[in-house]
């Protein structure tokens, strides 16, 4: 039975999920485009498997298989690949690793899939959005062989993909660059051999297979020594060391730094992606003394930076192509990308992604643009007499304009005849292009979801048919390319966004080893694409443990919709994250991180323009969150209000004998009801950033003391509601308000509710503020009688108190400056100069992601990976018995995730033990002793005494702040 079906368990969505078979359409022109004769091989992985096995089953292609690593079935207990569960088993095809780790693994790999693809009768390879997916000597090797890629043809994954090759063809195209340095290796050859005669002799003693008049006079100097460096890469033979390599990125970098000073270099291997291959070099001072000498200085980091983007990438063996790209870093830039596909005929744009939230090079929040939406938004601040904004959105138009029409002469001038993504960093109103991504991207959803393809037959535009799958447009000019006409794209929905659901800790580093046990179901809007986790036992109906194993990157699905507005995208997100409960073992996912960020953007403007910088000071701001509130004794503010409010209520006059006693009841009654809530939001800095958020607007504060806007009680019912405890018949009793503190909730609800209806005037029910001023006189307003009056203060005291709880959180933001973290009227975002202090993030790293317990005399992995002891296999270990190492220097290499880690030294000192056997891709747990050492300096752990006594200071201060002697 097929998806279109079956409809298995969670896929349900229309918006994905729907009927692609053109065979069995009444017309014969649409017919013709049928694909049901494809047999397609996915050798990649990650949630794009899962999908493309969907649609390859909605458009009726029966015969599909998969790869199935030994890392998904034995190296990794528990992490089975699930989407075996959806899939014949003779069609699951097994090899020892899905990219290979060196050049030579690779080549086998290769031959090992075609050997694969003609065993199993396959037709097509379909490579998904691994690094397979943009190798040129793979795509090439599979057209050698007779097969179809689906994807982009070899010449363009060259022509595009290389990064190098790509900018040179983006400077022909006339599409704007940013200044560097892409020859490095052509420079390494013109060195070595200046002229024709020499490069010839270099071909010819190296017997590189290249026709003499690619060599000759006639040619270009810096053509025929890229001709050589092909047939050199051709042939896997080196024509430079890499310690070449190294020296002249060295000059190159020194260079760069010494005419643009202040500036920041990015290092980018050619054939890096997803973030990987790439690293920051630091800018010398603007106001050097000496300004080439600092920049030589700076650029003597440059060798092992390169060594390790090597690593990362895995082109450090012989006969690789070890370019890197050396390119000023533009520092406040914006990552925008647009969506194109093509036929090599034609190349249509489908509009643009801003995927400047991110880190460690890493996307973690990407959402839809479109001319269609910006001219909408234009349109709605124009109506609501804000000009500003609107001139801002109209140079947000201007420039993604620019950015299609040169994203769609750039996909012409290589022959683009599939998906690929134009990538563009923006700074301002400028754009500069950065690099082609010659293959489908993870982010992909948020443009299919705005826009349809409309394929009309020629001779009859209503003869036609709609492609809203990437995927099956993939499919369908692998099969039928040059028949195809160009389209006309329809517009779907009006904005789409996607949050990276990822495997990470509370800092955002990647924490590999946790098993999910449960998933909550999707929400209505939400298109999950998760590798197929959420695929219950079909036996059973269960949801089946998936373990998050460390051999791939951090991400486990991703949480995708849509709707008729950006801010309607967001808040379906907002509702997606909040309904979302993920359960497991030593499970630490980015979840709430999305769930604060995406109210951050709420409360302020969704259409705010951040930049790439912007994630590291919005998680510095919720470590001070952090470190403000985890100061706080709750037990104690607790205890303290409650004898405040008993000592108040019995020094008034006329007090009745025995009201103080009733407060500790009321105290008492309330103790879950406030606090259960307020303890989970100290206990999460990403929900404490999320109700901030939201509650901007609901107060002010004056002279240190909140001034509510907003009734406590109403606040704190939202607050469930934030938090997904609101009740819930089937919910656990940890995740849900218990049933007597809802029926306090709602006593008090009613309570205001009826009061506001009988104190309104002809103006309507009245605000907060003025209710509360009016329950603060002893006089009963006109018309109430005073016994009944003061029955109604008593209760009002009664539900009010204990709510200064809510007080202390509005003042942990206002101590911590959180506000001003804020978007300006042109849309970018103000960050305060505070925040971008990194030795302030080293601290607040360590608050949201405490490191592992360890005694003083031990170093521990800091979470679990892959430990290499030194920098590359060629490179000697950091560190051996016996050396002394200072703070800060690199200590080992932890590969977590597909990310090369270098872990610096915390502390002075010298090892006394290596405590880890091997150091090429040894198997560590977090917390597991690596190295003995003795420090330089005893560490001195500060006197639990102390601490407590500081906690308690620090917890009276809030208690004076929000306790008002004169009563709620």
């Amino acid at each position: 039975m097929g998806a279109h079906e079956s409809k298995r368990g969670y896929d349900r969505n229309p918006m994905v999920v729907r009927d692609r078979r053109l065979g069995l359409s009444s017309s014969a022109w649409v017919r013709s485009f049928a694909a049901e004769d494809v047999r397609p091989l996915i050798v990649g992985r990650g949630p794009i498997r899962k999908e493309a096995m969907d649609v390859f089953a909605q458009m009726g292609i029966e015969h599909h298989g998969i790869l199935l690593s030994e890392k998904d079935s034995i190296v990794y207990t528990h992490a089975l690949a699930p989407e075996l569960r959806c899939i014949h088993p003779a069609r699951v095809h097994r090899v020892k690793d899905y990219t290979g780790a060196t050049k030579d693994e690779r080549v086998a790999l290769m031959h090992e899939i075609v050997a694969i693809a003609r065993e199993g009768g396959y037709t097509h390879v379909f490579a998904g959005y691994g690094f397979m997916a943009e190798d040129e000597e793979f795509v090439r090797t599979l057209e050698e062989a007779g097969l179809v890629f689906i994807g982009p043809r070899s010449s363009v994954q060259r022509a595009a993909g290389l990064k190098d090759e790509a900018k040179r063809t983006a400077l022909a195209a006339a599409v704007s660059v940013t200044p560097g340095i892409d020859d490095a290796t052509r420079r390494i050859v013109l060195r070595k051999w200046p002229d024709h005669a020499a490069l010839r002799a270099a071909a010819t003693e190296r017997a590189l297979p290249i026709a003499g008049a690619r060599l000759s006079e006639e040619v270009p100097l810096a053509e025929a020594a890229d001709a050589l460096l092909a047939a050199a890469y051709a042939r896997r033979v080196d024509l430079y060391t890499t310690d070449e390599l190294c020296a002249e990125l060295e000059r190159g970098a020194a260079e760069l730094l010494a005419r643009h000073p202040g500036r920041r270099i990015r290092l980018k291997a050619i054939g890096g992606g997803g973030g990987k291959g790439q690293r920051l070099l630091a800018g010398v001072a603007a106001d050097a003394a000496d300004p080439a000498a600092a920049a030589r200085a700076r650029a003597a980091e440059v060798p092992a930076l390169s060594r390790e983007v090597l690593a990362e990438v895995k082109a450090a063996g012989v006969g690789d192509n070890k370019n890197i790209l050396l390119e000023l870093n533009v520092e406040e830039t914006r990552h925008n990308e647009i969506q194109l596909i093509g036929n090599g005929a034609w190349c249509v744009a489908l509009g643009g992604r801003d995927c400047s939230l991110q880190m460690h090079e890493q996307k973690l929040l990407e959402v839809a643009m479109t001319q269609e939406g910006l001219a909408e938004a234009i349109a709605r601040a124009r109506a609501a007499g804000d000009d500003r904004r609107a001139a801002s959105l109209e140079r947000e138009l201007a420039s993604l304009a620019r950015m299609e029409a040169e994203a769609e002469r750039f996909g012409l001038a290589v022959g683009l005849n599939s998906a690929s993504t134009f990538e563009c960093i923006v700074e301002g109103d400028s754009h500069y292009f950065m690099e082609v991504n010659t293959r489908i991207q993870v982010e992909h959803r948020v443009s299919e979801l705005c826009y349809a393809l409309r394929f009309e037959n020629p001779d009859d535009p209503a003869d036609a048919f709609e492609v809203t799958s990437l995927i099956e447009c993939m499919v369908l000019l692998a099969r039928h390319g040059d028949r195809l006409p160009r389209p006309v794209r329809v517009r779907r929905e009006a904005s789409a966004v996607e949050a990276r659901l990822n495997a990470t800790n509370g800092a955002l580093e990647p924490h590999a080893g946790g098993v999910i046990v449960s998933w909550s179901d999707p929400h209505p809007h939400e298109i999950r694409d998760d590798q197929g986790i959420c695929v219950k036992n079909p036996d059973t109906g269960v949801f089946m443990h998936y373990r998050l194993a460390g051999a791939y990157d951090s991400n486990i699905a991703l949480l995708v919709t849509y709707g008729g507005s950006r801010e309607e995208a967001y808040e379906r997100l907002c509702e997606i994250l909040r309904t979302t409960t993920l359960r497991g073992n030593d499970l630490h996912t980015n979840l709430l991180f999305h769930y604060g960020l995406v109210h951050w953007f709420l409360a302020r403007d969704v259409w705010a323009k951040p930049t790439t910088r912007f994630v590291v000071p919005y998680l510095t701001q919720v470590g001070l969150l952090s470190a403000e509130i985890g100061g706080l004794d709750l037990d104690a503010m607790w205890a303290e209000l409650a004898a405040r409010h008993e000592r108040r209520l019995a020094a008034q006059p006329g007090a009745a004998e025995g009201a103080g006693s009733e407060l500790r009841r009321v105290f008492a009654l309330k103790d879950t009801l406030v606090r259960r809530p307020v303890e989970r939001i100290c206990a999460e800095p990403h929900l404490l950033s999320a109700w901030l958020s939201r509650n901007i607007g609901s107060f002010e504060i004056r002279s240190g003391r909140v001034r509510w806007l907003k009734n406590p009680v109403e606040v704190l019912a939202d607050t469930y509601w934030l938090l997904n405890m609101a009740p819930q018949p089937s919910a656990p009793a940890v995740q849900a308000i218990w049933d007597h503190d809802q029926a306090l909730l709602s006593r008090a609800l009613g309570f205001y509710g009826r009061l506001r209806e009988r104190l309104g005037q002809s103006g309507g029910a009245p605000s907060w503020p003025v209710l509360r001023e009016i329950l603060s006189q002893d006089a009963a307003p006109p018309g109430h009688d005073r016994a009944l009056w003061r029955r109604v203060r008593g209760s009002h005291l009664g539900f009010q108190a204990g709510l200064e709880l809510l007080d202390a959180l509005v003042l942990a933001g206002e101590a911590t400056r959180f506000f001003e973290l804020g978007v300006r009227e042109d849309g970018t975002v103000a960050i305060p100069e505070r925040l971008l202090d990194r030795e302030l993030w080293a601290r607040m790293r360590k608050v949201l992601a405490p490191p592992p317990a360890t005694r003083a005399n031990e170093i521990v992995a800091i979470t679990g990976g892959m430990f290499y002891a030194q920098e590359a296999p060629d490179r000697p270990p950091f560190v051996t018995k016996g050396s002394h190492f200072n703070a800060g220097d690199p200590l080992y290499v932890l590969e977590v995730m597909k990310m090369f880690n270098k872990v610096l030294a915390p502390f002075s000192g010298t090892i006394e033990e290596v405590l880890i056997d091997g150091g090429e891709g040894t198997i560590v747990q977090k917390g597991q002793p690596l190295f003995r050492v003795k420090p330089d300096e005893a560490l001195v752990e500060e006197d639990a005494a102390e601490r407590k006594r500081r906690r308690r200071e620090q917890t009276m201060r809030v208690v004076d702040a929000v306790f008002n002697p004169e009563g709620p």
